[in-house]
């Protein structure tokens, strides 16, 4: 499965043109050499069956991509999400505080209305 999710980061990488060398043909199914370059920027070793897998596969995604790619979009609005957009944070509140004795009741030691703490840093 990570070897699948590999190959098919990098070709995407290819299919935006993040590293596109130009042997890569357009409209046509994906040669075996080009499927060893994808198999090497992954860094994989892929057995002969795998790169045969991995060769119709992976033009498979290349000629449904192109299909997508004909698809006229013009009359919809660029969209950052399809979800509508909703606050998820709740209104803020403004409540009493507990009064200073108590909170500073579980203080090991308290001065007036202040916690104490250790010294963290000492002067040199």
């Amino acid at each position: 499965m990570r070897v699948r999710a590999l190959f098919v980061v990098s070709l995407l990488a290819l299919m935006v043109g993040l590293c596109r060398p130009p042997m890569y043909n357009r409209g046509m199914a994906l040669t075996r050499e080009e499927v060893d370059h994808i198999a090497e920027l992954a860094k994989l070793a892929l057995t002969e069956d795998e790169k045969a897998r991995f060769q119709e596969q992976l033009s498979d995604i290349l000629d449904y991509a192109r299909r997508l790619q004909a698809v006229d979009t013009s009359s919809i609005p660029p969209t950052s999400t399809v979800l509508p957009l909703r606050g998820v944070m709740r209104d803020d509140v403004v409540t009493p505080s507990a009064p200073a004795q108590v909170i500073l009741s579980n203080a090991p030691l308290a001065t007036a209305d202040s916690f104490e703490v250790q010294t963290v840093l000492e002067e040199h």
